[in-house]
């Protein structure tokens, strides 16, 4: 980059678990930066993060926030995501049209676990990324400094590296010494902090963390380790270009401590991200972007706002955006800069911003633009659904009005997913868990006037035959002109669990006319549909074996009709037993909270352990197979997070058919018999 050019804005994703003041952190940057005259709390709710409804009425981020600053020059959107494991969809999003994520933590060792998922994937994404331990205005937090960083070390797949180290009087902090240049500073309220000289008694403990800071940044630059190996003091410009080119390479992560609330170390946090950040051009090249000359524009994030209509939020990788330009067909109708709820319009936009494009109705999220094409860019898989809600309107003539606001809500959320349930006539809405699912309900509300009443889903119970029998079906009904008149005899008999439906004809000398051996199947097939118990029949054989017709009252509505009457004779000959679907399960943990998994399985109706094994690619994780009935698994994902720190996640799929007795099958047919049954 020449000396003349303008540096291309930067993007910051501020990401963690919850409570550990990742909105109040943003809140603070955007102070020091001069882009509040005064900063909210999220107690109070007037923070810039957190200015949907949804997130003010719980105190806690439920979507990424956007909003742009400058500091000391550079333009910088720092994008403050959700920190709940139920909205990590919406992170995983914002990190991918990050040039760098701020990885917020508590000063408590035993709460970094909870950290792990967002380091994994960082890692396996290759994001550059810092720690900051939050809220060390804490009494006793210097003591804790170490013990933080070795259990964050724990669950990082990159080297951390402290590159300051905490001055304090007793045990409250009160400045810091910067490692690479060791200058020492207090911090001062409002200001940035004052240098001062470097306390005699701290002298021994900042060497030797610089010594081991510039061991682990010897670890990937020879000249810096010949340098060490020959007692030569590096010059600090070779120190701080080997760290920001470390961490742009996403070969180690450097860690910052302050109080977001207090704004100390804040600035010290935001100098390094200007100087260790990497720029637009770098990040596209790591996702895989293609070089060209033309705009390519990508959306990481839809929302449908009132009163504006759609906005697709998109980062700027190459070229300029105009207004009432087209991409790929669609002609961007207004582009805005986001400071929260804020939308602050502009005419064009350059290479390296994020904005806001208006009207963009064909566009998606995820899909990257060119002026003429769409262009395919690798991007983060929607997460499977975990709970769901089945969902009705309270007022009749609503039911389209929902539709369309779930299919907005599902194209702002990828891992929301709606399903229309033919068999129980269910509009069903997955999701990641309770206030996720709470958060989409306040949504319909809110935004769309859609009061909604929900229950959890019906569980799709199936039933079959255990005996065998030989059943004889006739229908016969005479009018004033053609009657009807359909004779069959049937064998029916189960099958192996699984199986599904066969059907066979095994008539002798044209007693039934093979034109109507269709009608008799579809019969059968029909009344299968709703058996004995009230739920479909799978697993049997049904042979059609003889029978009788009539040449001019016949017909194949006869003998359909004649067929279900034969299935009706059946049931309660073959002896209908109810079956419950079975999922397999796989939960991942961490080995420590593995006996917790297995416990979980096993204190459900019906949930057998399988077995456990390490979790793929992940370092002290295991994965619990497992068997759980469908009906046992509601809450499964709520039990599962409060067992493991929210950390403890799932994947399921439907395995096999199993029979259900005694007490339990008495309980469902009988709630059953209270439902009416679907058309």
């Amino acid at each position: 980059m020449s000396a003349n050019s303008q540096p291309t804005p930067r993007v910051a994703a501020i990401v963690g678990p919850y409570l550990s003041g990742k909105t109040s952190l943003m809140e603070s940057l955007l102070f020091v930066a001069g882009a509040l005259p005064r900063k909210g709390s999220v107690k109070e709710g007037n923070t810039v993060g957190d200015a949907s409804m949804e997130a003010k009425a719980r105190q806690m981020s439920v979507e990424a926030s956007l909003a742009a600053c400058t500091y000391q020059g550079e333009a910088w959107t720092l994008i403050d995501c959700p920190g709940s494991v139920e909205f990590s969809q919406e992170s995983a999003h914002a990190l991918m049209a990050a040039d760098i994520a701020v990885v917020v933590c508590d000063p408590d060792p035993n709460r970094a676990l909870m950290v792990a998922p967002t380091l994994k994937f960082l890692d396996d994404h290759k994001v550059p990324h810092v720690v900051f331990i939050n809220k060390m205005e804490a009494p006793g937090s210097p003591g804790k400094l170490k013990d933080v960083l070795n259990a964050l070390q724990v669950v990082s797949e990159r080297p951390l590296v402290l590159v300051e180290i905490p001055i304090h009087e007793g045990d409250q902090i009160t400045g810091y010494v910067d490692l690479i240049s060791e200058h020492a500073y207090k911090y001062e309220a409002g200001k940035d902090a004052d240098l001062v000289q470097l306390p005699e008694s701290i002298l021994p403990e900042e060497q030797e963390a610089r010594q081991a800071m510039l061991e682990k940044l010897a670890d990937f630059d020879d000249h810096l380790m010949e340098e060490l190996l020959g007692d030569v003091v590096p010059p600090l410009e070779e120190i701080a270009e080997d760290l920001a080119k470390d961490v742009q390479e996403d070969l180690l992560v450097p860690v910052f401590f302050g109080s977001a609330d207090k704004d100390s170390g804040v600035r010290r946090l935001f100098q390094a991200l200007c100087d260790e950040a990497p720029r637009a051009e770098a990040t596209a090249a790591r996702l895989g972007i293609p070089e060209g000359k033309d705009t390519l524009v990508q959306v990481f994030k839809t929302v449908h706002a009132q009163h504006v209509g759609k906005l697709s939020i998109s980062r700027v990788w190459r070229g300029e955006v105009v207004d009432g330009t087209s991409l790929a067909g669609n002609r961007v109708s207004g582009i805005n800069k986001l400071f929260g709820a804020q939308q602050i319009k502009q005419q064009k936009a350059a290479a390296g911003e994020v904005v806001a494009l208006g009207r963009m109705d064909e566009v998606r999220t995820s899909e990257a633009l060119t002026p003429t094409a769409k262009v395919e860019l690798a991007w983060p898989e929607p997460l499977q659904p975990m709970l769901a809600l089945s969902l009705h309107t309270t007022k009749s003539g609503d039911d389209v009005k929902l539709s369309l606001a779930l299919q907005r809500l599902c194209e702002e959320d990828a891992s929301l997913k709606v399903e229309q349930n033919a068999e129980t006539q269910e509009r069903i809405l997955w999701g990641q868990g309770e206030v996720h699912l709470k958060c989409a309900l306040d949504r319909l509300k809110s935004r769309f006037g859609l009061d909604v009443l929900h229950h959890p889903p019906m569980v799709p119970y199936r039933e079959t035959f255990t005996k065998a029998a030989k059943v004889h079906g006739r229908h016969k009904h005479q009018t004033g002109g053609h009657g009807q008149f359909g004779d069959v005899w049937l064998e029916v008999k189960p099958l192996a669990r699984g199986a599904g439906f066969e059907f066979e004809e095994k008539i002798v000398g044209g007693v039934v006319p093979r034109n109507f051996f269709g009608a008799v199947e579809h019969g059968v097939v029909d009344w299968m549909k709703r058996g004995p118990l009230g739920f479909p029949v799978v697993d049997i054989h049904v042979a059609l074996v003889d029978g009788s017709y009539h040449t001019v009252d016949s017909s194949d509505m006869a003998f359909k009709t004649a067929a279900r009457i034969g299935m009706t004779e059946a049931a309660p000959v073959c002896h209908p037993v109810l079956l419950e679907p079975i999922c397999e399960v796989h939960i991942a943990v961490p080995s420590e909270f593995t006996p917790k998994g297995q416990r979980l399985v096993t204190g459900r109706r019906g949930g057998q352990v399988l077995g456990f094994d390490a979790r793929p690619g992940w370092t002290g994780w295991d994965i619990v197979s497992a068997y759980i009935p469908q009906a046992e698994m509601g809450d499964v994902v709520v039990e599962l997070r409060s067992l493991t720190m929210g950390v403890g996640s799932f994947t399921w799929a439907f395995h096999h058919l199993q029979e259900l007795i005694g007490r339990d099958a008495d309980k469902v047919v009988e709630a059953r018999k209270q439902t009416k049954a679907p058309a």
